[in-house]
């Protein structure tokens, strides 16, 4: 898949983290989307154009004039609001953006099995069954960012650890 929603360097894409990555996928996705929609838009457009005998007219122009102002804004949304959700989900964010206390991302925008999934992982990566348990129990910032998973992610390692 070919990005250009926002410019990054080969090194700069290799050094995404995977949630990052998914972003920047569907990000490019959905702009990938609005493209085909106004190309199908124009391209029915003109036919109605051509159907009524007014292929010499300016509303072609126009028409275009309008898609492209319109694709600018939308893929400006897009790319700005990437460049935000990707700074908030950096593995060992600067400022703000999530709770450097968590050794994983926080991002409260995923939905609950996607953030199950981010803490499960890292606790796994603890090699030491006890340490692992001990470490989740004491995590308030995985209380509060998991919910109702918590307790479901608790039993799992509680299960690990046996």
């Amino acid at each position: 898949m070919e990005f250009d929603i926002i410019t990054l360097t080969p090194e700069e894409l290799k050094a995404l983290t995977a949630v990052q990555m998914k972003m920047l996928r569907t990000a490019q996705q959905k702009k990938d989307a609005l493209y085909r929609t106004a190309e199908k838009e124009y391209a029915t457009f003109k036919n109605i154009v051509m159907t009524n005998g007014m292929l010499e007219s300016t509303l072609l122009e126009a028409k275009r004039a309008e898609l492209d102002r319109e694709l600018s804004y939308q893929s400006a949304l897009l790319a700005d609001n990437l460049i935000y959700n990707m700074s908030l989900n950096e593995p060992f964010p600067d400022e703000g953006g999530g709770d450097e206390s968590a050794g994983y991302i926080v991002d409260y925008s995923l939905p609950y099995t996607d953030r199950y999934v981010i803490v499960r992982d890292y606790y796994l990566a603890i090699a030491d069954p006890d340490e692992r348990l001990a470490l989740y129990d004491a995590d308030s910032v995985a209380r509060a960012y998991l919910g109702a998973y918590y307790t479901t992610l608790y039993n799992v390692l509680a299960v690990y650890s046996k």
